[in-house]
C-alpha cells in the first residue's frame, strides 16, 4: 500500500509546492503547521518564516497558506503568529 502521509510529497525532504487536491493540500498544511509551531507558542513573523524555510521552497507563501486555512492566527500587523489548531501530527 503506498504511503498516505504527507511525506509522499516531499522532495528530498522539502516541501517543493503544495499538492493540487484539496484533502491532501490540507494534510500537507496541517503537517506542516504541526512541524512549524507548537500549539498556542507565540512565534515572530522573521523566525516563522525561517522555520518555514528550512522545510518548504516558498517560506513566505505557506505561511499565507497557514492562515489562510486557519491553522496559524496572526496579528493585524502580521509580527505574531500562532497555533490554536490540534493536528493529527501532533503529540496530545
Amino acid at each position: 500500500m503506498p504511503d498516505a502521509g504527507p511525506e509522499r510529497f516531499l522532495v528530498r525532504g522539502r516541501l517543493a509546492r503544495l499538492p493540487r487536491r484539496v484533502d491532501d493540500r490540507l494534510l500537507v498544511l496541517r503537517w506542516l503547521a504541526a512541524r512549524v509551531t507548537e500549539l498556542e507558542e507565540p512565534v515572530g513573523e522573521r523566525e516563522l518564516t525561517d522555520r518555514l524555510a528550512g522545510v518548504a521552497d516558498d517560506p513566505v507563501g505557506r505561511r499565507r497558506d497557514l492562515v489562510d486555512a486557519g491553522l496559524l492566527q496572526r496579528t493585524r500587523d502580521g509580527a505574531e503568529y500562532w497555533r490554536t489548531v490540534v493536528t493529527e501530527f501532533d503529540a496530545v
